[in-house]
C-alpha cells in the first residue's frame, strides 16, 4: 500500500461480485489504496451477528500494489472486525466505506442491515466510516449512477472527518434523471405492516415468506429520510451506535430505584 495515499477499507453485505461493490472499490481507488474484505456468500439480514461458534476463513482473491481483495465465510461484521483487528493491524485505514447496497438502508431498516453493521464497526474501531444504499434493489442494478455521490461524499470526509462515534448512512433513490439534490435528514421511524406471506407447499406444510409494506412516520412534516428519497433526494443520516436513551434515566431510576 502507498503510504502517500488515503487507505479505504471496504465491505459489503451483498457479497464481492454485486455492482455496488464494484462501483465503490471503482471509485474509492480514485481516491486511495483500497482494501476490501467482502463475504463469500450474500449476507443482507444479518445486521450485526458475528460469528462464534466455527471459523472464519479468509481467501485472497487480488493482491496487485494498491489494490487488495479477501473474501471471508463470516458476516459483514466479521469482515470488517477481521480486518480492523488482523488484516490490516499494521496499517489501519484512514476510512471505511460500505455498500453500495442493492436496496435502501433508510429508516429503522438499519437495524438490520448488514451493510451497516460494516460502518458500525468501523466507528467503534475509532474509523471515519460511510455506508452507501441505492433504491434499486435488483441484482443487476445500474449503481454507477451513485458514482458522483459516492466520490464527493468520499473525498468530503477524508479532508474534514467526521464527529467522534458517528456515522453516516446514505441512501440514493433510483431516478429516471438526475437527483433534486441531497439532504441531511433523521431515519425515518415508522414500522414494517403485513410483515409474513402465508404460503402452503405442495406437501401441504405452512411456509411463510418475508414481505411486508413500510408504514411512514414522517407524515409529511419532511425532516425524515424517508420522505426525501420520495421527493428525489440523497439522504445522508449520522448515525451512531450507542441506544442508551438518556432523556429517561431519571425516569426509569425514579421507576426502579
Amino acid at each position: 500500500m502507498d503510504n502517500k495515499r488515503p487507505l479505504i477499507l471496504i465491505s459489503n453485505d451483498d457479497g464481492f461480485n454485486y455492482n455496488g461493490i464494484q462501483s465503490l472499490i471503482k471509485v474509492a481507488r480514485t481516491i486511495g489504496d483500497v482494501f476490501v474484505v467482502a463475504p463469500a456468500v450474500h449476507q443482507s439480514g444479518m445486521s450485526s451477528a458475528i460469528t462464534f461458534v466455527k471459523p472464519v476463513i479468509t481467501t485472497r482473491i487480488v493482491d496487485e500494489p494498491g489494490y487488495t481483495v479477501y473474501l471471508a465465510t463470516g458476516t459483514p461484521a466479521d469482515c470488517v472486525k477481521l480486518a480492523l483487528s488482523q488484516l490490516m493491524a499494521d496499517h489501519m485505514p484512514d476510512l471505511v466505506l460500505a455498500g453500495i447496497n442493492h436496496g435502501y438502508n433508510n429508516g429503522l431498516n438499519t437495524l438490520y442491515s448488514g451493510t451497516m453493521a460494516c460502518v458500525f464497526e468501523g466507528i467503534l474501531h475509532g474509523v471515519p466510516s460511510v455506508a452507501f444504499s441505492f433504491g434499486d434493489y435488483g441484482p443487476n442494478a445500474d449503481t454507477s449512477v451513485c458514482e458522483p455521490v459516492v466520490k464527493h461524499i468520499t473525498e468530503r470526509v477524508l479532508q474534514s472527518g467526521l464527529p467522534k462515534d458517528v456515522c453516516l448512512n446514505v441512501n440514493i433513490p433510483k431516478m429516471n434523471g438526475p437527483f433534486n439534490g441531497m439532504k441531511v435528514t433523521i431515519g425515518d421511524m415508522g414500522r414494517w405492516i403485513n410483515e409474513w406471506e402465508h404460503r402452503v407447499h405442495p406437501t401441504g406444510r405452512d411456509y411463510y415468506w418475508l414481505t411486508g409494506d413500510f408504514e411512514m412516520a414522517d407524515n409529511g412534516r419532511g425532516i425524515t429520510d424517508y420522505y426525501w428519497l420520495e421527493q428525489g433526494y440523497v439522504t445522508v443520516t449520522p448515525t451512531h451506535v450507542d441506544q442508551t436513551d438518556y432523556a429517561s434515566m431519571q425516569q426509569i431510576a425514579d421507576l426502579l430505584l
